[in-house]
């Protein structure tokens, strides 16, 4: 098996927000790896940080945010000396981010293409402009590859739709157009934040198919933000499983779905809509999360867990390792040696059991 090569690496991030009600603590400690070629995809309730983080990766945080600790590490091989070079994005200024790392080397498609795209501006135009701004292309040279880039994410009359401006074309054509400009300096990696949300089902199973098949021409690196665990069981190799600006578990798609150790993602897992589930009412999370203008004490998923210890409420737990695997960790006090054993809600081992009978996971 090749040796995988690592291309992200973030270590202990610590972003904070100014706010009119005090300081907020959005990420607290984030852990991340990417490496080539691979699918993350990271999980988890609105406000639990995914896009937070994420922004912070492409430098572009609201002016109230501040990056308080921790770095993140971006390596790559420098194109024309073939060496291998590391940045912390974290020690970056805004015309380095520009020049050297935004849309260059890490790209974002966003989840609403119509706030992504200039109504002004022809698509043709928003393609061939981060070309000529990074690689000084000619204008001619820039039309032929926003053409070649139409092609390749499915656009019929590539030369045609050239000319049409945002309005003029269908919510997933405009998705398609997002996904072509982001892919116009050639990036290593790709973030995708809910690049589904507002298509209905067949256009989104098209968009998740393109965005694959990409991938693996281009030998793409893939981070996709979602809460949508449908979306995550056909694309991703790892999930991150985030709660309340921590990432509370991480293990392969597989181990996730199939042997989730945390009961937060007990909750996420349950909560999925299920055609076959025999109960009458959608499982939802008790609780909401915490707000983090104040210091969170302990665990700070207890309040809503059912399998809270005592010492969730005083102490924050470390991630664990779950035993006979290098890639599953959890952050729950239940996985200590000494926690007294809790299984998963019989419920949602029946669900476990339907999934894997089916293969709905990454299509195995």
């Amino acid at each position: 098996m090749a040796e995988r090569e690592k291309i992200l690496e973030i270590r202990d991030l610590h972003i904070s927000f100014k706010t009119d009600s005090g300081k907020v603590n959005a990420i607290r400690g984030v852990n991340l790896d990417l490496y080539k070629g691979e699918t993350i995809a990271i999980v988890g309730e609105s406000g639990s940080g995914k896009s937070v983080t994420t922004k912070a990766i492409m430098g572009i945080m609201a002016n109230n945010g501040t990056i308080d600790s921790g770095t993140i590490n971006y390596t790559w091989h420098d194109e024309y000396t073939g060496e291998v070079k590391t940045r912390d994005i974290c020690q970056l200024s805004e015309s380095e981010m520009q020049k050297e790392i935004r849309g260059r080397k890490i790209a974002m498609v966003f989840q609403d293409p119509m706030t992504s795209l200039n109504p002004t501006m022809t698509i043709g135009k928003q393609i061939m402009e981060p070309m000529i701004h990074h690689y000084h292309r000619s204008k001619d040279e820039a039309y032929a590859k926003a053409v070649e880039l139409l092609q390749l994410v499915g656009i019929v009359d590539a030369e045609k739709r050239m000319k049409n401006y945002p309005h003029q074309l269908s919510g997933g054509m405009r998705q398609r157009i997002v996904i072509a400009i982001a892919l116009a300096c050639d990036p290593y990696v790709l973030i995708c934040d809910e690049p589904t949300t507002a298509l209905d089902v067949t256009i989104q199973a098209q968009i998740l198919e393109l965005i694959q098949d990409i991938q693996r021409k281009k030998e793409l690196s893939v981070i996709y933000i979602t809460h949508d665990l449908g979306v995550v069981a056909k694309v991703a190799d790892y999930v991150n499983v985030m709660y309340a600006g921590k990432i509370v578990e991480t293990g392969t798609i597989d181990e996730i779905f199939y042997d989730p150790r945390h009961p937060y993602t007990w909750g996420l897992l349950s909560s999925m809509p299920d055609l076959d589930t025999e109960d009458d009412e959608l499982y939802t999370i008790p609780g909401t999360p915490p707000n983090l203008a104040h210091e969170v004490k302990g665990d700070a998923f207890a309040p809503r867990n059912q399998y809270a210890l005592n010492i969730d409420l005083r102490l924050e737990p470390p991630m664990f390792d779950v035993p006979g695997s290098s890639t599953h960790k959890v952050a729950s006090w239940l996985m200590h040696e000494k926690a007294p054993h809790v299984d998963m809600p019989e419920s949602l081992k029946h669900r476990i059991d339907r999934m894997k009978k089916e293969g709905l996971v990454n299509g195995k």
